[in-house]
């Protein structure tokens, strides 16, 4: 079998994998029977293939090709266990105070409508449901570690993603460990404070329920303008690109029926057709939202459409796209961005910068603590125990969180460390470009021409490799660090 013959295929099986996601997310009817999905590439998918790909010569592309394939031999296998899962999880539902809260919308539940004592009561619903519901996962989790070891020849799940993703997963464990405990003395003071001035509570009276509706900073919704959230988007003129005209980018902004209340971005075809999606709430959480995944839209349709098809559509690890969606989502909070484009005042825009570096730092430590209580769980090869878990988002973030939840609060392949790589990145960038052109940045018409110069490159470099060749500072925590305490060091 030649290696274009393998490409296409590939990108076709994606395409279709992420088309039937994207109609899900919409709320429509897929265009493909999920039980015939594979009906006509059971030869391809394959191990006879996986041997053809290991046989050519090349490093990552080779990597790139083989992981692809393997991701549809392990979903050709898992399907009717995920399937059954998600069916038993789709009727899922909590009852609080006369209304059903399915598991799908438990975060804008929280986030906008629920009080401290309706919280409560979530978590007291959700306990058994959890319980109810661990035995389904844990059971694909343990069909996937047998196809590993089993078929696939893998040591551990950990040798898995260390290949699939080449990173070095102790090492980033052991700089986790070290780093998360130097934020401690900016960290629990000021969350402290925000929750008993905020909220009435401590902190160690907080559960995961109150930490997603503090963080989605409805308290300063008062503060945003009676303006929908499209209408700051005139706000990308600044660095040459037209939203409505921009090739490639679809934009799916309204409140459709069974729509997704999850913001998503679907990168179908680099560069020529990424959508992006979101259900609005309002307030400052859509604005953050919507920059976010249109970080990740922008840097995929500004992508070299000469690149391979390997190093377009087959990347295995999205880190450099999380750190462009995290610097356009924070520019929305940033001081200039909210005297320039919200019109506020001077004090209330620091306040409410104050309250995004804080929120944020409070997510990095959640992403971080998950990160290190996944690699934990694996390495220890005890899924089924969720008291570790808790103890270590506990410990980190300071929210109680239940033990019987750690299953469902699980993204596959580390994903929690994509993101703390994409934020230390993103503060890299960031300082790179404040302190070529100034803090007002974002308003620069250059700083378009350069993401765009870094946007072309698409996902052809990881994390390390992008830095050095683009010139800026090798992968570091001082950084955000410094973020950190220059904001939180100042009481709003």
């Amino acid at each position: 079998m030649e290696l274009s013959h393998i490409e296409n295929a590939l990108f076709h099986l994606n395409y279709r994998w992420k088309l039937h996601s994207l109609a899900i997310w919409k709320g429509e009817n897929s265009p493909f029977k999920l039980h015939q999905f594979y009906d006509a590439y059971d030869d391809f998918i394959s191990l006879k293939t996986l041997a053809q790909i290991d046989s050519l010569h090349g490093g990552q592309e080779k990597v790139r090709l083989r992981h692809a394939l393997i991701d549809h031999y392990i979903q050709r296998s898992l399907l009717p266990h995920e399937t059954e899962m998600r069916a038993w999880m789709t009727g899922a539902s909590a009852h609080v105070n006369g209304h059903k809260i399915y598991f799908k919308d438990i975060i804008p539940w929280c986030q906008k409508q629920s009080t401290y004592e309706d919280r409560l009561i979530l978590q007291k619903e959700t306990g058994p449901l959890c319980k109810f519901l661990a035995p389904f996962a844990l059971n694909y989790w343990n069909i996937l570690l047998e196809i590993l070891a089993d078929e696939l020849g893998y040591e551990s799940y950990l040798d898995y993603c260390r290949e699939k993703k080449e990173l070095d997963y102790d090492d980033y464990y052991r700089l986790l460990k070290n780093f998360l405990p130097k934020s401690d003395d900016i960290y629990f003071p000021a969350m402290e404070r925000w929750c008993s001035e905020g909220f009435g509570h401590k902190l160690k009276e907080m559960t995961r329920f109150d930490a997603i509706h503090m963080l989605g900073l409805s308290h300063m919704d008062p503060l945003f303008p009676n303006k929908s959230t499209t209408a700051f988007t005139y706000f990308f003129d600044h660095w040459g690109i037209d939203l409505e005209n921009t090739p490639g980018l679809n934009l799916d902004l309204g409140r459709g029926k069974g729509k997704s209340a999850q913001a998503i971005s679907f990168i179908l075809q680099v560069p020529d057709e990424v959508y992006v999606l979101m259900k609005p709430e309002g307030g400052w959480i859509d604005l953050e939202t919507l920059w976010h995944e249109l970080g990740h839209g922008l840097s995929a349709v500004f992508t070299s459409p000469r690149l391979s098809i390997v190093n377009k559509d087959l990347a295995a690890s999205f880190s450099l796209s999380e750190s462009f969606a995290f610097l356009n989502q924070n520019i929305t909070l940033s001081v200039p961005f909210l005297r320039t484009c919200m019109a506020l005042e001077k004090t209330l825009a620091e306040e409410l910068h104050y309250y995004k570096v804080l929120k944020d730092l409070s997510m990095f430590r959640r992403y971080a603590a998950k990160f290190l209580a996944e690699y934990e769980m694996f390495q220890s090869g005890n899924l089924s125990d969720g008291r570790p878990y808790a103890e270590v988002m506990a410990r980190y973030t300071g929210f109680y969180y239940q033990p019987e939840s750690h299953l469902f609060d699980l993204v596959p392949e580390f994903y929690s460390l994509d993101y703390i790589l994409g934020w230390l990145t993103e503060s890299i960038i960031e300082a790179y470009l404040s302190d070529r052109l100034g803090a007002d940045w974002m308003f620069r018409e250059e700083a378009g021409q350069i993401l765009r110069q870094w946007w072309q490159q698409g996902n052809e470099h990881d994390i390390p490799v992008f830095l050095e060749l683009n010139g800026l500072e090798p992968l570091n925590t001082n950084r955000i660090m410094r973020r950190w305490k220059e904001v939180l060091s100042l009481k709003p």
